[in-house]
Protein backbone atom coordinates (compact mmCIF):
# COMPACT_ATOMS: atom_id res chain seq x y z
CA UNK A 1 0.00 0.00 0.00
CA UNK A 2 1.04 3.63 -0.77
CA UNK A 3 -0.46 6.51 0.90
CA UNK A 4 -0.53 10.58 1.39
CA UNK A 5 -0.96 11.80 4.54
CA UNK A 6 -1.74 15.62 4.61
CA UNK A 7 0.33 16.14 1.63
CA UNK A 8 0.70 19.86 0.10
CA UNK A 9 3.03 20.80 -2.28
CA UNK A 10 3.93 24.59 -3.18
CA UNK A 11 5.79 26.28 -6.05
CA UNK A 12 6.85 29.44 -5.12
CA UNK A 13 3.63 30.94 -3.34
CA UNK A 14 1.31 28.73 -5.43
CA UNK A 15 -0.17 25.40 -3.67
CA UNK A 16 -0.54 22.83 -6.18
CA UNK A 17 -1.99 20.43 -3.54
CA UNK A 18 -3.43 21.30 -0.13
CA UNK A 19 -3.81 18.36 2.95
CA UNK A 20 -4.44 15.37 0.20
CA UNK A 21 -5.09 12.20 1.98
CA UNK A 22 -5.54 9.05 0.11
CA UNK A 23 -4.35 5.56 0.16
CA UNK A 24 -3.94 3.14 -2.88
CA UNK A 25 -4.33 -0.72 -2.02
CA UNK A 26 -2.79 -3.71 -3.56
CA UNK A 27 -5.36 -5.29 -6.55
CA UNK A 28 -6.58 -2.24 -7.54
CA UNK A 29 -5.83 0.26 -10.93
CA UNK A 30 -6.22 3.81 -9.94
CA UNK A 31 -6.68 6.05 -12.66
CA UNK A 32 -5.18 9.97 -12.03
CA UNK A 33 -7.13 12.22 -13.98
CA UNK A 34 -7.44 16.45 -14.07
CA UNK A 35 -7.00 19.41 -16.41
CA UNK A 36 -3.45 20.15 -17.50
CA UNK A 37 -1.77 21.93 -14.96
CA UNK A 38 -3.62 20.27 -12.33
CA UNK A 39 -0.84 18.85 -10.74
CA UNK A 40 -0.90 14.86 -12.32
CA UNK A 41 2.72 14.22 -13.39
CA UNK A 42 3.57 15.89 -10.33
CA UNK A 43 1.20 14.01 -8.20
CA UNK A 44 3.01 10.84 -9.29
CA UNK A 45 6.68 12.32 -8.58
CA UNK A 46 5.45 12.87 -5.23
CA UNK A 47 4.63 9.50 -4.49
CA UNK A 48 7.53 8.17 -6.03
CA UNK A 49 9.87 10.19 -4.22
CA UNK A 50 11.14 12.16 -7.65
CA UNK A 51 10.22 15.30 -5.63
CA UNK A 52 9.41 15.93 -1.95
CA UNK A 53 6.05 17.46 -0.31
CA UNK A 54 6.31 21.01 1.03
CA UNK A 55 4.18 19.21 4.28
CA UNK A 56 2.88 15.90 4.84
CA UNK A 57 3.87 12.68 4.15
CA UNK A 58 4.48 9.51 1.68
CA UNK A 59 4.31 6.22 3.03
CA UNK A 60 5.17 3.02 1.54
CA UNK A 61 4.48 -0.37 3.32
CA UNK A 62 7.92 -1.61 4.36
CA UNK A 63 9.94 -3.98 2.06
CA UNK A 64 7.56 -3.13 -1.18
CA UNK A 65 8.84 -2.49 -4.28
CA UNK A 66 7.24 0.52 -6.30
CA UNK A 67 8.60 0.62 -9.75
CA UNK A 68 8.34 3.80 -12.45
CA UNK A 69 7.89 4.40 -15.70
CA UNK A 70 10.53 6.79 -16.95
CA UNK A 71 10.46 9.49 -19.02
CA UNK A 72 14.66 9.90 -20.07
CA UNK A 73 14.64 7.78 -23.54
CA UNK A 74 18.82 8.31 -23.94
CA UNK A 75 19.72 7.62 -19.89
CA UNK A 76 20.31 3.73 -21.27
CA UNK A 77 21.85 4.07 -24.36
CA UNK A 78 25.02 2.42 -23.25
CA UNK A 79 22.80 -0.59 -22.11
CA UNK A 80 21.52 -3.58 -24.14
CA UNK A 81 17.50 -3.40 -24.93
CA UNK A 82 17.26 -6.99 -21.91
CA UNK A 83 19.66 -5.32 -19.93
CA UNK A 84 17.47 -2.15 -19.49
CA UNK A 85 14.84 -4.25 -19.03
CA UNK A 86 15.88 -6.28 -16.34
CA UNK A 87 17.50 -3.21 -14.34
CA UNK A 88 13.44 -2.68 -13.62
CA UNK A 89 14.46 -4.74 -10.33
CA UNK A 90 17.36 -2.98 -9.46
CA UNK A 91 18.51 -5.52 -6.83
CA UNK A 92 18.25 -8.47 -9.12
CA UNK A 93 20.17 -6.67 -11.72
CA UNK A 94 23.13 -5.99 -9.30
CA UNK A 95 22.75 -9.85 -8.06
CA UNK A 96 23.27 -10.86 -12.09
CA UNK A 97 26.75 -8.03 -12.18
CA UNK A 98 28.04 -9.02 -9.22
CA UNK A 99 27.57 -12.72 -9.80
CA UNK A 100 29.35 -12.53 -13.06
CA UNK A 101 32.63 -10.47 -11.42
CA UNK A 102 32.94 -13.04 -8.91
CA UNK A 103 32.69 -15.74 -11.83
CA UNK A 104 34.94 -13.82 -14.43
CA UNK A 105 38.19 -14.07 -11.54
CA UNK A 106 41.09 -16.23 -12.27
CA UNK A 107 41.87 -16.17 -8.73
CA UNK A 108 38.31 -17.80 -6.98
CA UNK A 109 38.91 -17.12 -3.24
CA UNK A 110 36.64 -19.11 -0.25
CA UNK A 111 35.68 -15.78 0.28
CA UNK A 112 34.65 -14.96 -3.38
CA UNK A 113 32.60 -19.17 -2.84
CA UNK A 114 30.79 -18.29 0.16
CA UNK A 115 29.82 -14.40 -1.18
CA UNK A 116 28.99 -16.46 -4.95
CA UNK A 117 26.46 -19.35 -2.85
CA UNK A 118 24.74 -16.22 -0.99
CA UNK A 119 24.01 -14.52 -4.27
CA UNK A 120 22.73 -17.73 -6.12
CA UNK A 121 20.36 -18.79 -3.50
CA UNK A 122 19.35 -14.70 -2.89
CA UNK A 123 19.26 -14.85 -7.11
CA UNK A 124 17.12 -17.60 -7.06
CA UNK A 125 14.53 -16.57 -4.57
CA UNK A 126 13.98 -13.55 -6.76
CA UNK A 127 13.41 -16.12 -9.98
CA UNK A 128 16.50 -15.11 -11.62
CA UNK A 129 16.63 -18.02 -13.30
CA UNK A 130 13.64 -16.59 -15.50
CA UNK A 131 14.66 -12.95 -15.66
CA UNK A 132 15.93 -13.38 -19.39
CA UNK A 133 12.35 -15.20 -20.78
CA UNK A 134 10.11 -13.26 -18.69
CA UNK A 135 11.86 -9.91 -20.19
CA UNK A 136 11.92 -11.47 -23.47
CA UNK A 137 8.16 -12.18 -22.96
CA UNK A 138 7.22 -8.30 -22.04
CA UNK A 139 9.16 -6.86 -24.99
CA UNK A 140 7.55 -9.51 -27.60
CA UNK A 141 4.02 -8.51 -25.99
CA UNK A 142 5.12 -4.98 -27.04
CA UNK A 143 5.71 -5.39 -30.09
CA UNK A 144 9.87 -5.57 -30.03
CA UNK A 145 11.32 -7.98 -32.31
CA UNK A 146 13.74 -11.12 -30.71
CA UNK A 147 16.32 -9.80 -32.98
CA UNK A 148 16.64 -6.59 -31.44
CA UNK A 149 16.53 -7.76 -27.59
CA UNK A 150 20.30 -7.78 -27.69
CA UNK A 151 20.77 -4.59 -29.29
CA UNK A 152 21.81 -1.33 -27.45
CA UNK A 153 19.00 0.87 -26.85
CA UNK A 154 20.73 3.39 -29.10
CA UNK A 155 20.35 1.60 -31.86
CA UNK A 156 16.79 1.63 -31.49
CA UNK A 157 13.96 4.25 -33.01
CA UNK A 158 12.40 6.81 -30.19
CA UNK A 159 8.89 4.33 -30.63
CA UNK A 160 11.09 1.24 -29.39
CA UNK A 161 12.62 2.76 -26.87
CA UNK A 162 9.39 3.79 -24.91
CA UNK A 163 8.24 0.48 -25.58
CA UNK A 164 11.37 -0.72 -23.60
CA UNK A 165 11.12 1.32 -21.00
CA UNK A 166 7.38 0.71 -20.33
CA UNK A 167 8.67 -3.06 -20.16
CA UNK A 168 11.49 -2.38 -17.58
CA UNK A 169 8.36 -0.82 -15.46
CA UNK A 170 6.48 -3.86 -15.54
CA UNK A 171 9.04 -6.18 -14.84
CA UNK A 172 9.48 -8.43 -12.03
CA UNK A 173 6.10 -8.12 -10.59
CA UNK A 174 6.52 -4.70 -8.34
CA UNK A 175 4.33 -4.04 -5.60
CA UNK A 176 3.36 -0.74 -6.83
CA UNK A 177 3.11 0.46 -10.27
CA UNK A 178 3.45 4.25 -11.26
CA UNK A 179 2.29 4.75 -15.00
CA UNK A 180 2.75 8.44 -16.48
CA UNK A 181 1.45 8.12 -20.18
CA UNK A 182 2.06 4.73 -20.79
CA UNK A 183 -0.20 4.41 -24.14
CA UNK A 184 2.00 7.52 -25.46
CA UNK A 185 3.74 6.05 -29.09
CA UNK A 186 2.16 2.62 -29.08
CA UNK A 187 0.62 1.60 -31.22
CA UNK A 188 -3.10 0.50 -30.80
CA UNK A 189 -1.83 -3.67 -30.81
CA UNK A 190 0.73 -2.59 -28.00
CA UNK A 191 -1.98 -1.01 -25.96
CA UNK A 192 -4.13 -3.44 -26.12
CA UNK A 193 -1.48 -6.03 -25.01
CA UNK A 194 -0.65 -3.51 -21.96
CA UNK A 195 -4.30 -3.39 -21.45
CA UNK A 196 -4.68 -7.00 -20.40
CA UNK A 197 -1.38 -7.61 -18.59
CA UNK A 198 -2.79 -4.24 -16.38
CA UNK A 199 -6.22 -6.46 -15.84
CA UNK A 200 -4.50 -9.02 -15.13
CA UNK A 201 -1.94 -7.68 -12.45
CA UNK A 202 -2.59 -8.36 -9.15
CA UNK A 203 -0.36 -5.44 -7.44
CA UNK A 204 -1.59 -1.70 -7.10
CA UNK A 205 -1.66 0.28 -10.30
CA UNK A 206 -1.69 4.35 -10.28
CA UNK A 207 -1.83 5.77 -14.13
CA UNK A 208 -2.60 8.68 -15.84
CA UNK A 209 -3.53 9.09 -19.31
CA UNK A 210 -5.43 11.15 -21.74
CA UNK A 211 -6.80 7.47 -23.39
CA UNK A 212 -10.63 7.32 -21.76
CA UNK A 213 -10.90 3.94 -22.96
CA UNK A 214 -8.14 2.65 -21.64
CA UNK A 215 -9.13 4.16 -18.30
CA UNK A 216 -12.42 2.69 -18.63
CA UNK A 217 -10.90 -0.79 -19.64
CA UNK A 218 -8.46 -1.21 -16.86
CA UNK A 219 -9.15 1.32 -13.85
CA UNK A 220 -11.27 0.03 -10.71
CA UNK A 221 -10.41 3.54 -9.21
CA UNK A 222 -10.64 7.44 -10.40
CA UNK A 223 -8.70 10.17 -8.42
CA UNK A 224 -9.82 13.33 -9.92
CA UNK A 225 -6.95 16.57 -9.21
CA UNK A 226 -9.29 19.87 -9.02
CA UNK A 227 -8.68 23.08 -7.27
CA UNK A 228 -5.71 21.13 -5.69
CA UNK A 229 -7.54 18.12 -4.05
CA UNK A 230 -8.11 15.11 -4.99
CA UNK A 231 -11.72 12.96 -5.06
CA UNK A 232 -11.31 9.02 -5.24
CA UNK A 233 -14.40 7.27 -6.55
CA UNK A 234 -14.89 3.54 -6.95
CA UNK A 235 -15.27 2.75 -10.69
CA UNK A 236 -13.91 3.60 -13.93
CA UNK A 237 -13.67 7.36 -15.65
CA UNK A 238 -16.93 6.98 -17.31
CA UNK A 239 -18.40 5.80 -13.66
CA UNK A 240 -16.52 9.02 -12.38
CA UNK A 241 -18.32 11.34 -14.95
CA UNK A 242 -21.58 10.14 -14.74
CA UNK A 243 -20.82 10.77 -10.89
CA UNK A 244 -19.53 14.10 -10.85
CA UNK A 245 -22.13 15.22 -13.21
CA UNK A 246 -25.11 13.72 -11.15
CA UNK A 247 -23.35 14.70 -7.86
CA UNK A 248 -23.32 18.92 -9.40
CA UNK A 249 -27.06 18.42 -10.40
CA UNK A 250 -27.75 17.15 -7.01
CA UNK A 251 -26.11 20.21 -5.32
CA UNK A 252 -27.76 22.46 -8.12
CA UNK A 253 -31.20 20.86 -7.14
CA UNK A 254 -30.79 21.53 -3.69
CA UNK A 255 -30.01 24.76 -3.79
CA UNK A 256 -32.44 25.83 -5.96
CA UNK A 257 -35.32 24.27 -3.37
CA UNK A 258 -33.50 25.96 -0.63
CA UNK A 259 -33.80 29.25 -3.05
CA UNK A 260 -37.19 28.62 -2.79
CA UNK A 261 -37.17 27.94 0.27
CA UNK A 262 -35.69 31.34 1.32
CA UNK A 263 -37.68 33.74 -0.81
CA UNK A 264 -40.60 31.58 0.91
CA UNK A 265 -39.69 32.61 4.38
CA UNK A 266 -38.14 36.10 3.35
CA UNK A 267 -41.58 36.69 1.96
CA UNK A 268 -43.56 35.67 5.04
CA UNK A 269 -41.24 38.05 7.21
CA UNK A 270 -40.98 41.06 4.76
CA UNK A 271 -44.78 41.09 4.74
CA UNK A 272 -45.79 39.88 8.69
CA UNK A 273 -42.68 41.46 11.06
CA UNK A 274 -44.67 44.09 12.11
CA UNK A 275 -47.89 42.04 12.93
CA UNK A 276 -48.09 41.68 16.44
CA UNK A 277 -50.00 38.57 15.78
CA UNK A 278 -47.77 36.90 13.58
CA UNK A 279 -44.34 38.51 15.32
CA UNK A 280 -43.61 34.99 17.02
CA UNK A 281 -44.01 33.16 13.60
CA UNK A 282 -41.98 35.73 12.06
CA UNK A 283 -39.20 35.54 14.74
CA UNK A 284 -39.42 31.40 14.05
CA UNK A 285 -38.93 32.35 10.45
CA UNK A 286 -36.23 34.62 10.80
CA UNK A 287 -33.92 31.64 12.75
CA UNK A 288 -34.77 29.17 10.21
CA UNK A 289 -33.68 31.36 7.68
CA UNK A 290 -30.03 31.81 9.39
CA UNK A 291 -29.54 28.38 9.04
CA UNK A 292 -30.53 27.61 5.17
CA UNK A 293 -26.73 27.58 3.48
CA UNK A 294 -26.31 27.33 0.11
CA UNK A 295 -23.82 24.41 -1.28
CA UNK A 296 -20.93 26.01 -2.45
CA UNK A 297 -20.59 25.00 -5.87
CA UNK A 298 -17.39 25.16 -7.41
CA UNK A 299 -17.00 25.50 -10.94
CA UNK A 300 -14.17 22.70 -12.25
CA UNK A 301 -10.82 24.27 -13.13
CA UNK A 302 -11.48 22.04 -16.54
CA UNK A 303 -11.76 23.91 -19.95
CA UNK A 304 -13.07 22.85 -22.80
CA UNK A 305 -12.49 23.96 -26.39
CA UNK A 306 -14.93 24.44 -28.44
CA UNK A 307 -14.12 22.55 -31.88
CA UNK A 308 -16.28 23.46 -34.84
CA UNK A 309 -15.20 22.38 -38.62
CA UNK A 310 -17.77 24.17 -40.73
CA UNK A 311 -17.12 23.77 -44.41
CA UNK A 312 -17.43 26.72 -46.69
CA UNK A 313 -18.31 24.49 -49.73
CA UNK A 314 -20.50 21.43 -49.74
CA UNK A 315 -18.50 18.07 -51.10
CA UNK A 316 -19.37 16.10 -54.57
CA UNK A 317 -19.39 12.91 -54.87
CA UNK A 318 -16.27 12.61 -56.41
CA UNK A 319 -14.39 13.26 -53.40
CA UNK A 320 -10.47 10.95 -53.97
CA UNK A 321 -9.33 8.37 -56.38
CA UNK A 322 -5.83 6.45 -55.33
CA UNK A 323 -4.63 4.14 -58.44
CA UNK A 324 -1.73 2.20 -57.67
CA UNK A 325 0.47 4.26 -55.37
CA UNK A 326 4.00 2.93 -54.32
CA UNK A 327 6.89 4.34 -52.59
CA UNK A 328 10.14 3.80 -51.67
CA UNK A 329 11.88 5.09 -48.76
CA UNK A 330 15.44 4.43 -47.44
CA UNK A 331 15.55 1.14 -49.39
CA UNK A 332 12.18 0.32 -47.78
CA UNK A 333 8.87 0.52 -49.99
CA UNK A 334 6.47 1.37 -47.16
CA UNK A 335 3.40 1.86 -49.99
CA UNK A 336 2.69 -0.93 -52.45
CA UNK A 337 0.26 -0.53 -54.89
CA UNK A 338 -2.27 1.36 -52.71
CA UNK A 339 -5.72 1.61 -54.85
CA UNK A 340 -8.54 2.95 -52.85
CA UNK A 341 -11.91 5.42 -53.99
CA UNK A 342 -13.36 7.46 -50.98
CA UNK A 343 -16.96 9.10 -51.41
CA UNK A 344 -18.32 12.02 -49.26
CA UNK A 345 -19.53 10.36 -45.96
CA UNK A 346 -16.18 8.36 -45.47
CA UNK A 347 -14.63 8.90 -42.37
CA UNK A 348 -11.65 6.46 -42.70
CA UNK A 349 -9.66 5.59 -39.45
CA UNK A 350 -6.19 4.52 -40.82
CA UNK A 351 -4.89 2.07 -38.45
CA UNK A 352 -2.08 -0.85 -37.52
CA UNK A 353 1.88 -0.77 -37.05
CA UNK A 354 3.14 0.81 -40.05
CA UNK A 355 3.10 4.09 -38.96
CA UNK A 356 5.79 5.22 -41.64
CA UNK A 357 3.61 4.59 -44.36
CA UNK A 358 0.49 6.10 -42.61
CA UNK A 359 2.38 9.35 -42.68
CA UNK A 360 3.97 8.78 -45.99
CA UNK A 361 0.41 8.47 -47.65
CA UNK A 362 -0.80 11.82 -46.21
CA UNK A 363 2.15 13.69 -47.31
CA UNK A 364 1.78 12.43 -50.82
CA UNK A 365 -2.29 12.96 -50.39
CA UNK A 366 -1.19 17.02 -49.13
CA UNK A 367 1.33 17.42 -51.84
CA UNK A 368 4.04 17.47 -50.06
CA UNK A 369 5.73 14.47 -51.37
CA UNK A 370 5.56 12.70 -54.93
CA UNK A 371 5.01 9.49 -54.84
CA UNK A 372 7.05 6.69 -57.23
CA UNK A 373 4.45 5.15 -58.90
CA UNK A 374 0.56 5.46 -59.65
CA UNK A 375 -1.23 8.28 -58.97
CA UNK A 376 -4.30 10.55 -56.81
CA UNK A 377 -6.88 12.76 -57.95
CA UNK A 378 -8.75 14.77 -55.51
CA UNK A 379 -12.48 16.11 -56.25
CA UNK A 380 -13.15 19.94 -58.23
CA UNK A 381 -15.57 20.25 -55.08
CA UNK A 382 -13.07 19.51 -52.26
CA UNK A 383 -10.85 21.13 -50.20
CA UNK A 384 -8.23 20.05 -47.81
CA UNK A 385 -6.63 20.88 -44.25
CA UNK A 386 -3.68 18.91 -43.07
CA UNK A 387 -2.73 18.08 -39.73
CA UNK A 388 1.02 16.79 -39.84
CA UNK A 389 2.29 14.38 -37.29
CA UNK A 390 5.95 16.65 -37.08
CA UNK A 391 4.87 20.27 -36.74
CA UNK A 392 7.99 21.47 -35.83
CA UNK A 393 8.39 23.44 -38.55
CA UNK A 394 5.29 25.21 -38.58
CA UNK A 395 6.07 27.09 -35.28
CA UNK A 396 9.84 27.32 -36.28
CA UNK A 397 9.63 31.53 -36.48
CA UNK A 398 9.27 34.93 -34.50
CA UNK A 399 5.47 35.18 -34.87
CA UNK A 400 2.57 35.77 -32.34
CA UNK A 401 -0.44 33.74 -32.37
CA UNK A 402 -2.46 35.93 -33.98
CA UNK A 403 -0.26 36.54 -36.57
CA UNK A 404 0.62 33.51 -36.76
CA UNK A 405 -3.25 32.38 -37.64
CA UNK A 406 -4.08 35.60 -39.83
CA UNK A 407 -1.46 34.12 -42.00
CA UNK A 408 -3.70 31.42 -43.00
CA UNK A 409 -7.18 33.21 -42.74
CA UNK A 410 -9.11 34.20 -45.53
CA UNK A 411 -10.41 37.10 -43.59
CA UNK A 412 -7.06 39.11 -42.54
CA UNK A 413 -9.43 40.89 -39.65
CA UNK A 414 -7.73 40.33 -35.90
CA UNK A 415 -11.69 40.15 -34.37
CA UNK A 416 -12.29 37.61 -36.80
CA UNK A 417 -8.86 35.50 -35.69
CA UNK A 418 -8.88 36.03 -32.08
CA UNK A 419 -12.54 34.31 -31.96
CA UNK A 420 -11.17 31.12 -33.66
CA UNK A 421 -8.33 31.71 -30.75
CA UNK A 422 -10.76 32.26 -28.34
CA UNK A 423 -12.56 29.36 -29.22
CA UNK A 424 -9.41 27.12 -28.21
CA UNK A 425 -8.62 28.73 -25.41
CA UNK A 426 -6.45 31.37 -25.97
CA UNK A 427 -7.79 34.26 -23.89
CA UNK A 428 -7.05 38.06 -25.80
CA UNK A 429 -3.73 38.22 -23.63
CA UNK A 430 -2.38 35.02 -25.32
CA UNK A 431 -2.71 36.83 -28.75
CA UNK A 432 0.72 38.60 -28.44
CA UNK A 433 2.44 35.04 -26.83
CA UNK A 434 5.13 33.89 -29.56
CA UNK A 435 4.41 30.60 -31.48
CA UNK A 436 8.06 29.99 -31.15
CA UNK A 437 7.73 29.80 -26.72
CA UNK A 438 4.09 27.45 -27.03
CA UNK A 439 3.86 23.58 -25.23
CA UNK A 440 2.93 20.95 -27.38
CA UNK A 441 -1.19 21.21 -26.34
CA UNK A 442 -0.99 24.58 -27.23
CA UNK A 443 0.73 24.24 -30.54
CA UNK A 444 -2.04 21.62 -31.45
CA UNK A 445 -4.52 23.95 -30.90
CA UNK A 446 -3.41 26.33 -32.70
CA UNK A 447 -3.50 24.17 -35.48
CA UNK A 448 -6.66 22.92 -35.22
CA UNK A 449 -7.66 26.52 -35.39
CA UNK A 450 -5.91 27.10 -38.47
CA UNK A 451 -8.27 23.68 -39.90
CA UNK A 452 -11.09 25.31 -38.63
CA UNK A 453 -10.49 28.76 -39.97
CA UNK A 454 -9.89 27.41 -43.46
CA UNK A 455 -12.90 25.94 -44.34
CA UNK A 456 -11.88 22.69 -45.47
CA UNK A 457 -14.32 20.10 -46.29
CA UNK A 458 -11.84 17.23 -46.35
CA UNK A 459 -9.87 16.65 -43.18
CA UNK A 460 -6.34 14.73 -42.94
CA UNK A 461 -5.09 14.62 -39.55
CA UNK A 462 -1.51 12.25 -38.84
CA UNK A 463 -2.06 11.75 -34.89
CA UNK A 464 -3.83 14.89 -33.65
CA UNK A 465 -4.49 13.90 -30.21
CA UNK A 466 -0.81 13.63 -29.51
CA UNK A 467 -0.08 16.95 -26.47
CA UNK A 468 -4.09 17.09 -25.75
CA UNK A 469 -5.57 16.82 -22.56
CA UNK A 470 -8.72 14.89 -22.08
CA UNK A 471 -10.99 17.59 -22.24
CA UNK A 472 -9.65 18.78 -25.82
CA UNK A 473 -9.18 15.42 -27.15
CA UNK A 474 -13.13 15.19 -25.75
CA UNK A 475 -14.07 17.94 -28.07
CA UNK A 476 -12.15 17.23 -31.18
CA UNK A 477 -13.76 13.91 -31.05
CA UNK A 478 -17.13 15.48 -30.99
CA UNK A 479 -15.97 18.29 -33.57
CA UNK A 480 -14.99 15.33 -36.26
CA UNK A 481 -18.39 13.30 -35.19
CA UNK A 482 -20.77 16.39 -36.26
CA UNK A 483 -18.54 17.24 -38.98
CA UNK A 484 -20.15 16.75 -42.31
CA UNK A 485 -17.27 16.45 -45.02
CA UNK A 486 -15.34 13.80 -45.54
CA UNK A 487 -11.96 12.77 -42.75
CA UNK A 488 -8.88 10.61 -42.82
CA UNK A 489 -6.92 10.55 -39.73
CA UNK A 490 -4.61 7.84 -37.21
CA UNK A 491 -5.36 8.10 -33.65
CA UNK A 492 -4.04 5.63 -30.68
CA UNK A 493 -6.95 6.74 -29.03
CA UNK A 494 -9.47 3.61 -28.74
CA UNK A 495 -12.95 5.37 -28.06
CA UNK A 496 -11.91 8.49 -30.45
CA UNK A 497 -11.28 6.03 -33.44
CA UNK A 498 -14.36 4.05 -32.45
CA UNK A 499 -16.72 6.77 -32.17
CA UNK A 500 -15.37 8.44 -35.53
CA UNK A 501 -14.38 6.27 -38.32
CA UNK A 502 -17.01 4.29 -40.66
CA UNK A 503 -14.38 2.77 -42.69
CA UNK A 504 -10.78 1.53 -41.65
CA UNK A 505 -7.88 1.15 -43.61
CA UNK A 506 -4.53 -0.73 -42.25
CA UNK A 507 -1.17 -0.44 -44.37
CA UNK A 508 0.91 -3.94 -43.54
CA UNK A 509 4.26 -4.04 -43.18
CA UNK A 510 5.01 -5.08 -46.52
CA UNK A 511 2.74 -2.21 -47.60
CA UNK A 512 -0.47 -3.55 -48.65
CA UNK A 513 -3.85 -2.18 -47.78
CA UNK A 514 -6.48 -3.89 -45.94
CA UNK A 515 -9.91 -1.63 -46.62
CA UNK A 516 -12.76 -2.76 -44.48
CA UNK A 517 -16.34 -0.59 -44.37
CA UNK A 518 -17.07 -1.31 -40.88
CA UNK A 519 -16.58 -0.15 -36.94
CA UNK A 520 -13.46 0.14 -35.37
CA UNK A 521 -14.44 -2.69 -32.59
CA UNK A 522 -16.08 -4.68 -35.61
CA UNK A 523 -12.45 -4.69 -37.03
CA UNK A 524 -10.65 -5.80 -34.40
CA UNK A 525 -12.89 -8.42 -33.61
CA UNK A 526 -13.10 -10.02 -37.17
CA UNK A 527 -9.08 -9.76 -36.56
CA UNK A 528 -8.83 -11.97 -33.17
CA UNK A 529 -11.60 -14.39 -34.98
CA UNK A 530 -9.10 -14.64 -38.02
CA UNK A 531 -5.82 -14.70 -36.02
CA UNK A 532 -7.40 -17.79 -33.79
CA UNK A 533 -8.51 -19.53 -36.84
CA UNK A 534 -4.71 -19.09 -38.21
CA UNK A 535 -3.58 -20.44 -35.08
CA UNK A 536 -5.23 -23.68 -35.08
CA UNK A 537 -4.75 -24.27 -38.54
CA UNK A 538 -1.41 -24.46 -37.78
CA UNK A 539 -2.25 -26.09 -35.06
CA UNK A 540 -4.02 -29.01 -36.81
CA UNK A 541 -1.17 -28.81 -39.72
CA UNK A 542 2.03 -29.29 -36.61
CA UNK A 543 -0.22 -32.28 -35.07
CA UNK A 544 -0.88 -33.93 -38.42
CA UNK A 545 2.76 -33.73 -39.64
Amino acid sequence: MISANNVSYRVGKKALFEDVNIKFTEGNCYGIIGANGAGKSTFLKLLSGELETTSGDITLTPGERLSVLEQDHFKDDDFTVLDTVIMGNKRLYEIMKEKDAIYAKEDFSDEDGIKASELEAEFAEMNGWEAESDAESLLNGLGIETELHREQMKDLKGSEKVKVLLARALFGNPDILLLDEPTNHLDLDAIDWLEEFLINFNNTIIVVSHDRYFLNKVCTHTADIDYGKITLYAGNYDFWYESSQLMIKQQKEANKKKEEKIKELQEFISRFSANASKSKQATSRKRALEKIQLDDIKPSSRKYPYVDFRPDREIGNEVLTVENLSKTIDGKKVLDNISFVLGHNDKVAFVGGNEQAITTLFQILNGQMEPDSGNYKWGVTTSQAYFPKDYSEEFDNDYNITEWLTGYSPVKDVTYVRGFLGRMLFPGSDGVKKVSVLSGGEKVRCLLSKMMISGANCLILDEPTNHLDMESITALNNGLIKFPGVELFTCHDHQFVETTANRIMEIRPDGSLIDKITTYDEYLANNAEARKNTIYTARVEEDEN
